[in-house]
């Protein structure tokens, strides 16, 4: 899409010992999903050189236990929290979850930065903007769409980034390694000719996200999708190019031949985020 462009760019781990010996509050950034793939590169890589990251595991935090969020993000009082924790199929962990974090935001006036998706809108011709309301046909993106809608009643100064999806720079993503193990004979997986989405590198998504938290003016949904629109088979091909991995093994197929319930055309108009100096690369950019 035609916008202007641009974005600026080891994880601290908590225990018990090192609770009472704290940096100033002002550069401590809480990270939910730390084990996932985003939150991977925003814990160990460069988008959090500069922040004291208190990064807790799924297994030290459930957020559908809504007391022990709020006693956490409380005893480390950081001046931020980027919620990246996701569970496909878990409805508490995605929406109760989301709830929790941002209750404990508001309790520690913590700028948060909600991560939220484009998988929240049926698909259409023409691209979204952040005024269209969401229109989701599967479950994930009817949870992801409530979550939304919790975290905005909570905390109204938090920021709901809605984006595509994510391709790694320094690690395969889990649409990469899917490419690969349709390749290898490993999954008979086909990809669609007619789903059409924005991916994003993980890196430069990363930056943005721990960018945001600086800026407290910016609230609502905001739109960070990559600049390319582009079908799952197209992403396919060019994933195994890149990877030099034989192309020709791939499977094609459509929405409809599947038989899935799934939204087709999903475009990220995302003017809005360039127009404030946050953008993304896109798969061509490193294809």
């Amino acid at each position: 899409m035609a916008c202007r462009s641009g974005i600026a760019g080891g994880p601290y781990r908590p225990t018990i010992a090192n609770m009472a010996i704290r940096p100033k509050r002002s550069r401590r950034l809480f990270v939910t999903g730390a084990t996932g793939f985003l939150g991977r590169h925003i814990t160990s890589g460069p988008a959090s050189s500069s922040w004291e990251v208190i990064a807790p595991g799924s297994g030290a935090l459930d957020l559908r236990h809504r007391d022990a969020v709020i006693e956490m993000i409380r005893v480390w009082k950081p001046a931020s929290i980027v919620h990246t924790a996701s569970r496909l199929g878990d409805r508490a962990t995605i929406v109760d979850g989301s709830g929790h974090v941002a209750e404990a935001a508001t309790a520690v006036g913590a700028r948060l930065v909600h991560m939220s998706t484009d998988a929240l809108f049926a698909g259409r011709p023409a691209p979204y903007t952040e005024t269209d309301r969401p229109t989701p046909v599967h479950e994930y993106g009817r949870d992801k769409a409530d979550a939304e809608l919790v975290v905005a009643e909570i905390d109204s100064s938090a920021v709901l980034v809605r984006t595509s999806l994510i391709y790694g720079t320094r690690n395969p993503s889990a649409h990469e390694l899917l490419v690969r193990d349709a390749i290898d004979g490993r999954s008979t997986t086909a990809f669609f000719t007619d789903e059409v989405r924005c991916p994003v590198l993980v890196d430069d998504l990363a930056a943005a996200l721990v960018d945001l938290t600086t800026m407290p003016e910016v609230t609502g949904p905001l739109h960070l999708g990559g600049p390319e629109a582009l079908t799952r088979a197209q992403l396919a091909v060019m994933t195994a190019r890149r990877h030099g991995w034989d192309d020709t093994k791939l499977r094609f197929t459509t929405i409809e031949q599947s038989g899935l319930t799934r939204p087709a055309r999903v475009v990220l108009d995302s003017c809005a985020a360039r127009s404030i100096g946050l953008g993304v690369r896109g798969p061509a950019d490193w294809i």
